[in-house]
């Protein structure tokens, strides 16, 4: 007799439920322009991000500002010395980095709330939302086998310290940790820098309101930065007719070669 065993249960799958995002009911927030355009006498910019508690209320609040965006790949490559010689690492590139960052606060960040809420909203450069690259490998750790380990390893926060670095050097990424002033009681304001060198695309400027180190509303503003005239026309062309933009770019350079052979000869 063969007995028949009821299918296996399979385990529960626990999800964790999603933290409650919080309020914009007492935040107002905007921004002085909302596109700002880029032509060959672009120098950068200044934008300012200003808003109001609307509750008002006794209890302290602190302000944290956040304006990134676009995201784009960076590839890093690193010297190394093998028998003596010094050549190019493999290079690593790391995905989904912002383009521009910078946060501003009413007080340095570590004393408006903890690590995990630094870490959750991304809050200051060293807790920037950056994607490792996609490259791993199977190992066996701790006894355990077909463990899935990102080939940086070690060196991850090495190379990711890399990426802020040459940003902060360029003026892209900052951490400005007094750059939310208080006009009035509930009134605020953070003035933003781009650079002339900004990346071109949508940015998103977040405006967080913490109480007793906790986020208690939020609030989010889009900010575009293109190109204008003939700049935007070349930037255009590049990108959507990538095929012309190189059939022309190498006309103009056989004609600038002819020409130049010319007035030579004639010499």
């Amino acid at each position: 007799m063969v007995a028949v065993l009821p299918p296996a249960i399979p385990p529960a799958i626990v999800q964790a439920l999603p933290e409650a995002a919080p309020s914009s009911n007492i935040l107002s927030t905007d921004l002085t322009q909302n596109r700002i355009e880029v032509s060959s006498s672009f120098q950068g910019a200044k934008v300012v991000v200003y808003g109001a508690v609307v509750e008002s209320r006794d209890q302290p609040s602190d302000v944290v500002v956040v304006v990134s965006g676009p995201k784009a790949s960076m590839r890093l490559i690193r010297k190394v010395q093998v028998a003596g010689l010094w050549l190019n690492s493999r290079p690593v590139v790391f995905e989904g980095a912002p383009g521009f960052y910078m946060a501003a606060s009413s007080q340095p960040l570590d004393r408006i709330t903890g690590f995990s809420n630094r870490r959750r909203l991304g809050l200051g450069v060293d807790y920037i939302a950056m994607d490792t690259p996609r490259d791993t490998k199977v190992v066996t750790r701790y006894g355990v086998r077909d463990v899935v380990v990102n080939s940086l390893e070690d060196d991850y926060l090495e190379w990711r310290q890399a990426v802020t670095r040459l940003k902060q050097k360029s003026s892209l990424y900052s951490d400005n940790p007094f750059g939310v002033r208080f006009v009035d009681r509930n009134l605020f304001r953070a003035e933003i820098d781009l650079p002339s060198d900004a990346p071109i695309g949508t940015y998103k400027a977040e405006v967080w309101l913490f109480r007793d180190g906790e986020p208690v509303s939020y609030s989010a503003k889009l900010l575009r930065v293109e190109k204008v005239g003939f700049e935007r026309f070349i930037y255009d062309t590049a990108h959507r007719r990538p095929w012309m933009y190189g059939i022309v770019s190498a006309l103009i350079c056989i004609g600038l070669g002819l020409g130049a052979s010319r007035i030579f000869q004639r010499r």
